[in-house]
């Protein structure tokens, strides 16, 4: 199992979540609205004002995926979400070592 993680753009979700429910057996994502900067080069900061102010909107996705499915889900969320402008966002994945989905826990552990 892998974690993507990915922060965009947030007109690009609307057409990321439509891709992604196609996906047969697509196992649901988290999102979270997000403020973020890059990394690409600014004017000079004016002062401590304008470097607190300094975010833009994102969203933050997250998923945890069979290893079988990382692929696709990452070439999808890269393709819908490219634009070509600065502040597009970033994708990245991390190893998942266990993951339990609470719905399906049947049994109740007792002390």
């Amino acid at each position: 199992m892998k974690e993507i993680k990915a922060v965009i753009q947030p007109n690009r979700l609307p057409k990321i979540r439509s891709a992604l429910r196609n996906i047969k057996g697509f196992p649901g994502m988290t999102v979270s609205k997000v403020e973020g900067c890059g990394h690409h080069l600014q004017k000079p900061s004016l002062g401590v004002r304008e470097e607190l102010t300094d975010y833009s909107p994102k969203v933050l996705l997250i998923l945890v995926v069979p290893d079988d499915m990382v692929e696709g889900i990452l070439q999808l969320i890269v393709e819908v979400s490219h634009t070509g402008n600065i502040g597009d966002g970033i994708v990245w994945v991390n190893p998942v070592e266990r993951m339990i989905r609470l719905s399906e826990q049947i049994h109740v552990l007792e002390g």
